[in-house]
């Protein structure tokens, strides 16, 4: 009896230790199967839009290391795209996104101001084109100029080489949104700041990026409409009166003007005054004021190249209420960004900045998309995509006047 209990505890204790050893053995290959299957996993990526958020997108796609295949869309040609004049801003958090995707700021035409670097976005974007140029030995890059996004273009694609990503980066005025079927509801959500515009065009000034001028704490005497210029101011937290900027190349002037949401006798006169010749002389003796040396007064002859916002307006940020989606029956992930996911209604010089924001979970969200097992995993990432455009939005409703116009 005692040798068949010895016997049969024996057997047992083979039988766990060769059980615990299948166990580890198979979680040692599985685990290796899949780490294997992730470093392995690659997929395509359809990018519609070639401005700067368009652009950097693909940057971000080709380091992720996870794309097979990159394709970009735009429907305007190469010089269309290429020559715009106007200036962007980009600040410190957005040069070092872009010098972490191999940016070399030291080769391309701008110049810096207070760690900000200012170039043309036409530069920018032929910047960024060529180095999608340098990417074509590792990732097959389709640069597809002159091409819309349409319900057509996508029924050209043969099945097999759906993408299983798409961003959609065409700006605040594209229409890819509605050709994938996501719905076009916006929020609207107030920045608490009034605001105007203005801008300068002329035409035998240099076309050179130029650093940005920025004065604070202004007030306009307005006495001669009765307006008295009142000095209240009720917010601690921000500068008082009213914040300008200039910005922009010589020959494309920009101005904008900002206060905080207040009451005051002169900021409700502003908002509502029906004489829009009050806010083109405050631009002018503004610009007058605070221009460059080196570059030449606006004078009542030359007052008509400027056009500017009749009177002040409430600042608005505009954000989708669906800034990512998932396409079941074709197993496409879906993202929006840039202006076709959040815009603001008020000019700071600043917006890309915004744009490269959403971008900053873009190569996680790649990578979560490439390596996903089952359509969990791509609903999880989609899921964490959003809530980051979500972020991005109330960061800049909390913070993002502060930072481009008040500070």
């Amino acid at each position: 009896g005692e040798n068949a209990e010895e016997k049969y505890r024996a057997l047992a204790y083979d039988t766990a230790l060769s059980t615990l050893v299948a166990v580890a053995l198979y979680v040692v290959v599985k685990v290796s199967l899949d780490g294997f299957r992730q470093w392995r996993a690659r997929i395509s990526v359809l990018i519609v839009g070639s401005g700067p958020v368009g652009l950097t997108a693909a940057l971000v796609a080709v380091r992720s290391g996870k794309v097979l295949k990159l394709t970009v869309l735009d429907e305007r040609y190469r010089t269309a795209l290429l020559c715009r004049p106007q200036q962007i801003a980009l600040d410190p958090r957005s040069v070092k996104f872009l010098l972490g995707l191999g940016v070399d700021f030291d080769n391309m035409e701008g110049c810096w101001h207070n760690e900000h670097f200012f170039t043309r976005i036409g530069v920018f974007q032929e910047y960024l084109l060529s180095i999608l140029e340098q990417k074509k030995q590792r990732v097959d890059v389709k640069v597809q100029l002159g091409t819309k996004f349409t319900e057509d273009y996508l029924r050209r694609i043969p099945h097999n080489d759906w993408p299983r990503v798409i961003v959609v980066a065409d700006g605040s005025c594209g229409d890819s949104c509605s050709v994938l079927g996501i719905s076009s509801d916006y929020t609207v959500e107030s920045c608490h700041a009034y605001g105007a515009n203005a801008t300068i065009e002329r035409l035998d000034q240099r076309q050179v990026p130029t650093p940005e001028i920025r004065a604070h704490s202004l007030y306009f005497d307005l006495s001669a409409y009765g307006v008295e210029a009142l000095r209240e101011h009720r917010n601690p937290t921000t500068k008082p009166g009213f914040h300008l900027k200039i910005y922009g190349t010589f020959r494309n002037r920009y101005m904008a003007l900002v206060c905080p949401a207040s009451d005051t006798k002169m900021v409700r006169f502003l908002r509502h005054t029906a004489n829009s010749s009050i806010m083109k002389n405050i631009f002018h003796q503004s610009f007058n004021a605070y221009k460059t040396d080196i570059e030449p007064r606006l004078s009542d002859v030359t007052l008509h190249h400027m056009q500017c916002s009749r009177r002040l307006f409430e600042i608005q940020l505009s954000h989708r209420c669906i800034s990512a989606a998932y396409i079941e029956g074709d197993n496409v992930a879906v993202t929006v960004e840039g202006e076709a996911a959040r815009v603001l209604n008020f000019d700071t010089g600043c917006g890309v900045n915004l744009g490269m924001r959403g971008l900053e979970s873009m190569g996680t969200f790649i990578y979560r998309t490439a390596t996903a097992v089952d359509q969990n995993d791509i609903l999880e990432a989609l899921s964490a995509k959003m809530q980051h455009s979500r972020q991005v939005a109330e960061t800049f409703k909390q913070t993002g006047l502060a930072e481009s116009m008040y500070e």
